[in-house]
């Protein structure tokens, strides 16, 4: 086609400057070479990071995608646009009417004739560009809609399959979006040629329009209002996912206004379409006139006019009865779409507090956290982080571990490279990339402030003296293991060259938990290899960094690390998910391994409710969100499909399959093949560290607090709405979840590994419910969700609690002493704790010295308790439950009796006699433990019987705690 167009132009195109032609043909090639070289430069490099984690298929399968998409659309756009073109020219009329029109027109025709070549290329290029990078855009629903799945579950109203509306739906609409972009710029560049040369006399009395201009745009206009008519077609099926007057979904004006005119719509569009299709063979511009304004005034009338009449003369009067069907509908796919239906309510249960069930109060709580890992990383950074250059994430996560036979929770944060605390005169090029390569180890602290035994003694000392409670007992429980920290959270940006070349010294500065510095060379196996010429260059050209060919610390044997960080590197292999934004260490088989939640979600689930997905996971905490992959923040499915690890050593990431059955879940599976591993592929030991989504829990409870409601008047009426509890002290934000153990009210009060929240009812703040996740995946109940309801209005909820806490006269005096010392009282979490009797609140307190100095810290020194009207404040859980007993509480002797006796003299008897071949010393120090408990439960007894009621639940405990640790000691 150019050679035709070259040979039929030769003779009018103007001789040009052979000079400018070369200045103009060099600027493109070096432009044409840059581009093409960073090209190569980013899919090489690409191909090479995808092939170090093993994903290279991944990596394939969407380049390959995309680039088909690119060039499959973009070369059908430029063709259309083109072919139009090239017709609109060949059909010029050669003989023109002398007007100031076409004299006018004339100085343009002849600028353009030496360029009319290059003008129709760079076009259709440009054109075609856009049509590519529009189609490359949507290659993730291009796979979804080839691997298309069924959801076994169809809308109400067409009877579709869920499937339809999340996999073909989507690229449909794209599809006819498409294809009238196509014709309508088609029909555009054919107008501008046709104007050009005369097919079109704007200023002509008649003949306006040449024949063959007639036929041509007759004919576009004509395919475009095919194209519309079936838009109009799709868009009705739009209505089951659109926003609603009262809930997302079909109403009643969409089903009996907008969904008809929808229909007539299409079928307008499609006579509209042969009229134009008619013109072509009349000539006569009258028919599309008159079609062109018999749509937009079907299209004002019935689409915008008719709803709204339908909607405030027949719906809003009875709104409630005319919309009740839908909610229903609405309430339905809700429940489904975010897995709602599980959930179980349950009445919760209130007793009094009285002597002989303080103790058993005691025991229930021995597991309650206490240290607040949204506020003691500061402690973390000041007492662990040993060197500047390391750092802690500004929120610590809570895990659990087996410890001397008992299941703890564990405050834990892993010791991460900060190449920030560097000394400025210290950043050089070879410091940041190549000696300060990573972090060191993972600190834990006892979540309950408990030691390693569990017994009741306080660890406030051992805080304040920047001991660290937690951590041995840690490396006992895990064993000994890979502590180097090169992949982790705040390892945003940036890349650490690696490897040491053979008979040279180590380089990269490590250190252990004493602070002691020693060189080390990583040994991981990650990363990509730059030993060779080609790959330094090709780094050197990614990164701008010339020392890739220059530095002799590059060798023979080194590595590039970068997208470092956890999320970013399951992204990166799994581009389909939307990630949850807590990433926490877990340490399993003598790795530190990072866990990633990946969630499948969609904005097209029929008649489901959509909200924003930060909106429902805000919380007070403020993470930020996690990597999501709808284009939108609206979602109306969420799924956790996906549990990933990512080795902190190695830089391996590994993907489990989790909800097997969601169907996107599947179309992706089909889509990437092999690069997501069945869920019996986890290993056991890492099984017991995965846990309940925070973000998935945080949706639900956000949904849930809505439609927790079946009834749809009920629903409509909001009269028995909820909302999230809000923190008690930003009470702008929604409480932050928190992981602990709490009993399980339908399995015997079992304390079971768990996500906590609380209800309030709509706009107040006393308690509407008490939500626990249950997050042991080892157990058969993992995931269920159970809301305990109170028999009553009058329980507080978290905020009336910190409220009935923070007032109390003799709790204020306690925190203003902080003040009168040069520190401020720092308040936790309100940790609502569920109990067989009734719900505790614990709040943890800490203080700060000297908050001039950036060397201070938080350390926990009292906690405050309230249970029902109660309140309570000590150093310990135990004391503080204690002082709260021990303001109006009274007993009998014979509990007292009872519990004394039965626990000093049976523990201490049945121990004494069974252990004759221990180790002399330690049977020598339980031997004295035990005979301290049993003084110990001889004065509880005494106390009791004297009427001290709170003199005795401190002694008692200790007593037990003795016994607890003299058993220890004999095992």
């Amino acid at each position: 086609m150019s050679d035709a167009l070259e040979e039929e132009f030769d003779d009018f195109a103007p001789r040009r400057s052979r000079r400018a032609r070369i200045l103009l043909f060099s600027a493109l090639g070096v432009i044409l070479a840059f581009f093409l070289v960073t090209l190569f430069v980013t899919i090489y490099t690409n191909r090479l990071w995808y092939g170090s984690v093993g994903y290279t298929s991944v990596y394939d399968r969407m380049l390959w995608t995309r680039t088909g998409l690119f060039l499959g659309f973009g070369l059908l756009m430029a063709v259309a646009v083109a072919v139009n073109m090239v017709i609109a020219y060949r059909a010029r009329p050669f003989q023109r009417p002398d007007s100031p029109e076409q004299t006018g027109l004339d100085r343009y025709r002849d600028a353009v004739a030496p360029i009319r070549v290059l003008l129709l290329v760079s076009t259709c290029l440009v054109v075609g560009l856009f049509g590519g990078v529009a189609a490359n855009g949507q290659w993730r629903t291009f796979l979804l809609w080839v691997n298309r799945q069924s959801f076994h579950s169809s809308d109400p109203y067409f009877h579709k399959d869920v499937g339809f509306y999340v996999f073909t739906l989507p690229w449909l609409h794209f599809v006819v979006g498409f294809v009238i972009a196509v014709l309508v710029l088609s029909a555009l560049g054919a107008v501008v040629v046709h104007y050009l040369y005369g097919g079109i006399r704007l200023q002509a009395a008649t003949d306006r329009m040449s024949s063959t201009a007639t036929v041509q745009l007759s004919i576009l206009g004509g395919l475009v209002l095919l194209a519309k008519g079936v838009g109009y077609y799709l868009d009705r099926f739009d209505l089951v996912t659109g926003s609603g007057s009262v809930v997302t979904g079909m109403g009643y004006t969409d089903q009996h206004a907008v969904l008809p005119a929808r229909n007539i719509l299409a079928g307008v569009a499609v006579i509209c379409a042969v009229l134009f299709f008619v013109t072509a063979w009349r000539k006569v511009w009258l028919l599309p006139g008159v079609a062109v304004s018999l749509l937009v005034i079907t299209s004002i009338l019935l689409g915008l006019i008719w709803p709204a009449f339908v909607q405030h003369a027949t719906v809003d009067p009875n709104q409630q009865n005319k919309e009740s069907k839908y909610i229903a509908t609405n309430i339905t796919a809700t429940r489904a779409a975010y897995d709602l239906n599980s959930i179980a309510l349950t009445q919760q249960k209130v007793a009094p507090v009285t002597p002989a069930s303080v103790q058993d109060l005691i025991d229930q709580t021995t597991s309650v956290p206490v240290v607040d890992p949204t506020l003691i990383s500061g402690t973390f950074e000041q007492t662990e982080a040993v060197r500047g250059f390391y750092t802690f994430d500004s929120v610590l996560d809570v895990d659990h571990y087996v410890i001397d036979g008992i299941d703890r929770a564990l405050v834990i944060g892993a010791r991460e490279l900060d190449p920030s605390g560097i000394n400025a005169s210290d950043q050089n090029w070879s410091n940041l990339h190549t000696v300060y390569t990573h972090g060191s180890g993972v600190i834990s602290a006892f979540a309950n402030q408990r030691p390693a035994d569990n017994a009741a003694e306080s660890q406030q000392t051992e805080w304040a003296q920047g001991q660290d409670p937690g951590q041995d007992s840690l490396e006992q429980s895990t064993g000994p293991y890979q502590n180097s920290i090169y992949f982790g959270q705040n390892m945003l940006d940036g890349y650490s060259i690696v490897g040491k070349t053979p008979g040279a010294p180590n380089t990269e500065i490590d250190m252990n938990a004493e602070g002691a510095q020693s060189f080390t060379s990583y040994t991981g196996g990650g990363g990509v290899a730059v030993g060779g010429f080609f790959h330094k260059l090709m780094y050197a050209i990614k990164f701008g960094e010339p020392n890739f060919l220059l530095s002799s610390r590059v060798g023979p044997d080194s590595r590039v690390l970068y997208y470092r960080s956890p999320a970013e590197r399951v992204e990166k292999v799994a581009p389909w998910l939307t990630l949850d934004d807590d990433v926490y260490p877990v340490v399993e088989d003598g790795h530190v391994l990072w866990v990633v939640d990946g969630y499948t979600t969609t904005d097209r689930y029929p008649q489901s409710e959509q909200d924003s997905f930060s909106d429902m996971t805000s919380d007070v905490v403020g993470h930020q969100p996690g990597v999501r992959t709808l284009p939108t923040d609206q979602i109306n499915y969420i799924r956790n499909a996906v549990k990933a690890t990512v080795d902190a050593y190695t830089g391996k990431v590994t993907l489990y399959a989790w909800d097997e059955s969601d169907p996107i879940l599947k179309a992706w599976r089909s889509a990437f093949p092999g690069t997501v591993l069945d869920k019996s592929q986890i290993p056991s030991d890492l099984l017991a560290h995965l846990r309940y989504p925070g973000d998935m829990f945080k949706v639900q409870r956000y949904q849930y607090a809505r439609y927790h409601v079946k009834d749809p008047g009920s629903f409509y009426n909001a009269s028995n709405l909820w909302q999230v509890a809000p923190d008690a002290i930003h009470k702008n934000e929604n409480q932050a979840p928190i992981r602990m153990f709490a009993p399980d009210p339908e399995n015997n009060g079992t304390m079971t590994w768990s996500l906590t929240s609380s209800f309030v009812p709509n706009g107040k703040s006393n308690l509407a419910g008490f939500v626990t996740a249950d997050s042991d995946p080892t157990t058969p109940d993992y995931g269920k969700i159970v809301v305990d309801v109170p028999p009553s209005e009058n329980l507080p909820g978290p905020a009336q609690a910190y409220s009935q806490l923070a007032s109390d006269p003799r709790i204020s005096h306690k925190t203003q002493s902080f003040r009168l010392g040069d520190a401020e009282p720092y308040y936790g979490n309100v940790v609502s704790v569920p109990l067989p009797s009734g719900l505790m609140y614990v709040v943890p307190v800490y203080a700060m010295r000297d908050q001039s100095s950036s060397s201070s810290y938080l350390t926990l020194r009292y906690v405050m308790v309230s249970y029902g009207s109660r309140v309570g404040i000590g150093q310990t859980l135990v004391d503080a439950i204690t002082d709260m007993v021990g303001k109006s509480s009274t007993g009998t002797g014979n509990n007292g009796n009872g519990n004394g006796n039965g626990n000093g003299n049976g523990n201490g008897n049945g121990n004494g006699n069974g252990n004759g071949q221990q180790d002399k010393g330690a049977m020598a120090k339980a031997h004295a433990l035990l005979e301290k408990a049993q003084d110990d439960f001889a004065a509880a007894d005494q106390a009791l019987q004297q009427g001290r009621a709170a003199e005795w639940v401190r002694l008692n405990h200790r007593a037990r705690a003795e016994v607890a640790r003299a058993l220890n000691l004999l095992k």
